[in-house]
């Protein structure tokens, strides 16, 4: 029993050292599904104007909001209430926008989840309900309808000298709360070619996904037209499951490529860098001038019994700093990012003050990677 186990104790470290290694490369490669979409299945926008109702009093000022008074007064007039010239004062109503995404392939009679956004000046929309509310796509048709009550997750309490508000309780959601009327006919029956849009354009990738697909369908049925579009032609012997094929291709593991870029945000001192961001040989050296001036006056006061006046005399305390501690570094050729990144923070240098010297490595011409400024 112990010589089985010695010779089976190597069989099973290999095994687990070929599943770790497995389990890394699939980890280091993407579904073809996460990198590209197929050209015309995707969500449609739709949005449409109505009235919630029901408010708490904290719905529109009808004075400020003549759109949400004229709106009201047209929908009592379609249900036989006639209140043209009457003095509308009420403040639980208050107008909306509704929008919403229409799925690809949404069926007639199923359902959505809308978003309701306060048009006017109301406080909240805790508690309203949204009336019949028509959503249109940007052709101006009717796709969906939508009603239901509104859910928050924000509040605002107020008193007599305080105001506590907590997110936005002006904009709300209804889960399924509207039903699609009008489907977009799209059919994949009849269709012998399809157009896969990459997500993040990139010639390279777009080269491997094709590679992917002939590799799988053992024919030369796809090809990268342009960094975004890869052209999938259905081989004319194929007899199969149109939706089967588009989900077996989906599921194919590829290896992304992407640009050397570094994204930086100045206003929130945001920077992210890619992993493949070289630098070339440079020298680095980082220092501020500051001048710190502190005031601290004092009251000199006269003798007693003498004629003399009380005065502030001005006291001035000027402090220079140079940097002189900072000294020059030099980041060696085609270091990575982790020594890039652990290069400067070597230095105690800033986020705000690493942009600034990304930008200047770029400008040398020792940064191989694009700037990209938010």
């Amino acid at each position: 029993m112990k010589t089985m186990r010695a010779l089976l104790k190597p069989v099973l470290l290999t095994l687990m050292a070929l599943g770790l290694s497995g389990l890394s490369v699939e980890a280091e490669t993407s579904r073809i599904k996460d990198l590209a979409s197929i050209e015309g299945v995707r969500q449609n926008q739709l949005v449409g104007y109505g009235l919630v109702v029901g408010l708490n009093g904290s719905g529109d000022t009808l004075n400020n909001a003549p759109f949400t008074k004229q709106s009201l007064t047209a929908m009592l007039e379609r249900l036989g209430v006639n209140t043209r010239g009457a003095n509308l004062r009420t403040a639980n109503v208050a107008a909306v926008m509704v929008t919403a995404d229409l799925p690809a392939f949404g069926r007639r009679g199923s359902r959505i989840d809308v978003t309701v956004s306060a048009l006017g000046d109301a406080k909240s929309l805790q508690g309203g309900t949204l009336l019949v509310t028509p959503l249109m796509g940007a052709s101006g048709e009717i796709y969906a309808v939508a009603q239901g009550s509104v859910a928050i997750a924000g509040f605002q309490a107020e008193g007599a000298a305080a105001t506590l508000t907590r997110g936005v309780p002006t904009v709300g959601r209804i889960a399924n709360g509207a039903l699609i009327e009008q489907e977009i006919e799209f059919q994949f029956k009849d269709t012998r070619s399809v157009k896969l849009a990459l997500r993040n354009p990139d010639l390279t990738t777009g080269k491997r996904i094709a590679s992917a697909i002939n590799e799988y369908m053992a024919a030369n049925s796809a090809e990268p037209t342009d960094p975004s579009t890869v052209n999938l032609t259905i081989p004319k012997n194929f007899k199969g499951n149109m939706v089967q094929l588009l989900t077996e291709i989906e599921q194919l593991r590829i290896d992304p490529d992407q640009v050397a870029r570094v994204v930086v945000d100045e206003r929130s001192g945001v920077i992210v860098m890619g992993k493949d961001v070289r630098v070339s040989t440079v020298a680095i050296a980082q220092g501020n001038l500051t001048i710190s001036v502190t005031e601290q006056p004092i009251v000199s006061q006269p003798d007693a019994f003498s004629n003399g006046q009380t005065v502030v005399v001005p006291r001035t305390t000027i402090q220079v700093d140079q940097g002189a501690n900072n000294k020059l570094a030099v980041l060696k050729e085609s270091v990575t990012l982790k020594e890039l990144v652990d290069g400067l923070n070597a230095l105690g240098i800033g986020p705000r003050d690493i942009i600034s010297i990304l930008q200047a490595i770029k400008t040398s011409g020792a940064l191989q990677a694009d700037i990209v400024v938010m």
